[in-house]
């Protein structure tokens, strides 16, 4: 199994299935889920606890049984997501850019490291201490995402492109730290080039899908949050976002739909049935 923290596979699960199920999972289903990526049922409740202390998950409870579901915070976060994550395309140089400049006054210093985390953790670039740059592709995500969270007064958004002086690809490798990129990259494809492999011997169980698609989902989740999409006219020669990308690709296609099979199965089936016990048992 992966070593993955329980609470970030939890929230996966949640995003892939319990939206599609009235936003609700039950905590048995998500115990019998998590036992399939070994995860322990003492592990799950203690995690699903923290959600819940975070604001991420509410509790609720549907036909007597005990379950939780996304606050309303948690599913803009991951309706936002699904579009990064899924539908994100690398940009050209030709594209341009989108400049955020922010200058927040000294008494209100949270709103300046809430706006630093926020665009740090969607891939943005440092040109210095209140301008940020990402490519243009994101110009729509930026706004949308500065607006819903509140801080529109403290920002001036434009769309730029660079000039002088030095050649882009010099800047780059000054406002994003490409190194700690490719490193992400060729990690995940180090964990999951196999699969593909692997799949094709088997005998193609939807619970092996799952056991390696939640992970696999759950480890990608971050890459495009740290590769905004850069040009690959600025990125070196050995870049493995392009391999990466592809990679995930192909085992979405491969995986998800028999993944999603076994996963429904577990959550639709009635207490003591036994499924989605069997790598809790083996493990």
């Amino acid at each position: 199994m992966f070593d993955i923290a329980p609470r970030r596979l939890i929230l996966t699960l949640y995003g892939l299935y319990a939206r599609d199920e009235h936003n609700w999972l039950s905590v048995s289903a998500v115990v019998r889920l998590m036992s399939d990526l070994g995860v322990d049922s003492a592990s799950v409740r203690s995690s699903i606890s923290r959600l819940k202390r975070r604001g991420v998950l509410e509790s609720m409870k549907v036909g007597g049984s005990a379950g939780y579901s996304l606050s309303a915070s948690a599913l803009e976060v991951l309706r936002e997501g699904d579009v990064r994550i899924f539908g994100l395309k690398r940009a050209t140089e030709s594209d341009g850019l989108v400049m955020v400049v922010f200058s927040v006054p000294e008494s209100e210093r949270d709103r300046r490291h809430k706006l630093r985390t926020l665009l740090s953790g969607s891939g943005f670039g440092t040109v210095s201490p209140g301008v940020w740059v990402a490519p243009s592709v994101l110009f729509q995500e930026t706004v949308n995402m500065l607006t819903t969270r509140g801080l529109s007064p403290y920002v001036e958004v434009f769309r730029a492109s660079y000039e002088h002086f030095g050649a882009l690809e010099e800047r780059v490798r000054t406002w994003w730290d490409l190194e700690a990129m490719n490193a992400e990259y060729s990690t995940f494809i180090d964990n999951f080039g196999g699969v593909q492999a692997e799949w094709r011997k088997s005998s193609k169980s939807p619970q092996r899908a799952f056991e390696v698609y939640v992970p696999l989902l759950t480890e990608w989740r971050r890459l495009p949050y740290l590769d905004p999409g850069l040009p690959a006219s600025v990125l070196p020669k050995d870049w493995s976002g392009t391999r990466a990308t592809e990679l995930f690709a192909d085992l979405d296609a491969l995986l998800r739909q028999p993944a999603r099979s076994h996963a429904l199965e577990v959550i639709h089936a009635k207490p003591g049935s036994g499924i989605g016990r069997t790598a809790c048992a083996a493990s």
